[in-house]
């Protein structure tokens, strides 16, 4: 049996463990990071001078000082010292000072947008994927004809991506 979890490295207990409130213990405050997890900064280069227990920073590239190497990681104060946790791909952070989710891909950190295939408000699709481009009226002999024409393709769109009812 291993002797940490696969994704987040959390402490497993053994059987017959000396102390096992210690490596539970660790397990919970990683838990406690990670739970809706949020950073102070993803670019402060370096470990803050005053952090408070709890506090967390994602290390950006090239970081020094005892954030040296840990690159990508999330690094988490406690009353120990730093913890660094490698995140999942997946794994979703709120970024305070920016107000924004950085998501972690395959790719990389994804700050601020965000993938979806709709918006439901309600129960009902607001917004859709993006439809065919609405033609621009052309010529002028017939204004008002391709007017309407331009005005129901707009109406059209609005509906699909549920922005106005049918």
């Amino acid at each position: 049996m291993p002797d940490m979890t696969d994704r987040y490295g959390l402490a497993l207990l053994a059987s017959g463990q000396a102390q096992k409130e210690i490596t539970h213990n660790m397990a919970l405050l990683r838990v406690d990071a990670l739970l809706h997890a949020a950073v102070e900064s993803r670019s402060l280069s370096a470990p803050p001078g005053s952090p408070v227990a709890g506090q967390c920073w994602l290390v950006p590239t090239g970081a020094t000082g005892l954030w040296t190497g840990q690159d990508g990681r999330i690094a988490h104060w406690q009353e120990g010292g730093w913890d660094y946790i490698a995140p999942a791909e997946g794994c979703l952070l709120w970024v305070k000072p920016e107000g924004v989710f950085a998501r972690l891909t395959a790719y990389g950190w994804n700050v601020g947008d965000w993938a979806a295939n709709a918006l439901v408000v309600g129960g009902d699709k607001v917004v859709g994927g993006r439809g065919a481009a609405v033609a621009a009226p052309s010529g002028g002999a017939v204004v008002d004809a391709e007017a309407r024409a331009a005005i129901d393709a707009l109406l059209d769109r609005l509906r699909t991506h549920g922005l106005i009812a049918v």
